[in-house]
């Protein structure tokens, strides 16, 4: 699909990996180990000057790259009777890239891999 950023809700394990991910109004649930790595910002096209010391969150980016299925109605916490809204192609998982914001904590998605999808004709 492309590239852009719009906020979604995070839940991390202890160790701060993403587990779960609120996203559109559906929940996903991490399904395969995340991938983590930081990639440099163009700060100086946003910030005015680099205080002594604010290395982390203003030069690079911490980036997580994850997999998610829709989780069922129960792992959701939808009442009995009503079912989650079904991904849709729901045998492939979503493949997503996330940054976290250091400084507030709060997540973004930035991008959403279509590649293995499949193509119509």
């Amino acid at each position: 699909m492309g590239m852009f950023s719009e906020s979604v809700d995070v839940v991390c394990t202890p160790g701060g990996q993403p587990l779960k991910l609120q996203w559109a109004g559906r929940q996903y649930t991490v399904c395969a180990e995340p991938v983590r790595w930081y990639e440099r910002r163009q700060w100086w096209a946003e910030e005015s000057r680099a205080p002594l010391g604010s290395g982390p969150g203003l030069v690079d980016h911490e980036i997580w790259r994850i997999q998610v299925r829709a989780s069922d109605a129960k792992a959701t916490g939808m009442p009995p009777g009503k079912r989650a809204v079904p991904p849709l192609f729901p045998e492939d998982p979503l493949t997503l890239d996330l940054v976290r914001q250091t400084g507030s904590g709060r997540w973004r998605l930035l991008r959403i891999h279509d590649a293995l999808r499949p193509r119509s004709a």
